[in-house]
């Protein structure tokens, strides 16, 4: 499996540990950034990361932040992109299995160095449901990312 990595500023730090896990696990690394601790928006590092998910270059993405919350809002946003906010396994493998996630987030200041390895485990071991329930909820998960007004 091909994964994007990106991480801002704040992410940096975790940035190093979560490429080890990715590769130790066999996969390819796509690095889109940050490469130093110098000031990035996140933003730009999100939909650096992102794009290559929605062109099918990479099959899922990892972005770290401080916090993860500016990526995972900045990631949904993006059409075509179901990003899950994880800082432990359960909720990375969560989001793949029930919400068919391609892009996890995480916070570099909040998600310990050892649960790495088993977040990014979880994350690119899990397998979309697909279940009847599954399917619908995420087919009107998708059909949001379409909307040009608020509900009446």
């Amino acid at each position: 499996m091909k994964v994007a990595l990106g991480a801002d500023h704040a992410g940096y730090p975790l940035k190093d540990a979560v490429r080890r896990a990715i590769e130790d696990l066999g996969h390819e690394v796509l690095d889109c950034g940050t490469h130093n601790s110098d000031p990035v928006d996140f933003p730009d590092i999100t939909r650096a990361t992102c794009d290559p998910v929605l062109s099918g270059t990479a099959d899922r993405a990892v972005l770290v932040c401080g916090t993860g919350q500016g990526a995972v809002m900045a990631a949904n946003k993006l059409p075509g992109i179901r990003c899950g906010l994880t800082h432990e396994p359960y909720s990375a493998h969560q989001a793949v299995e029930h919400d068919d996630a391609n892009v996890i987030a995480m916070g570099a200041w909040l998600v310990p160095h050892a649960l790495v390895p088993d977040i990014v485990r979880e994350f690119l071991a899990a397998t979309f449901d697909d279940s009847e329930d599954t399917r619908r909820r995420v087919t009107k998960l998708n059909a949001l990312d379409t909307l040009s007004s608020p509900a009446p």
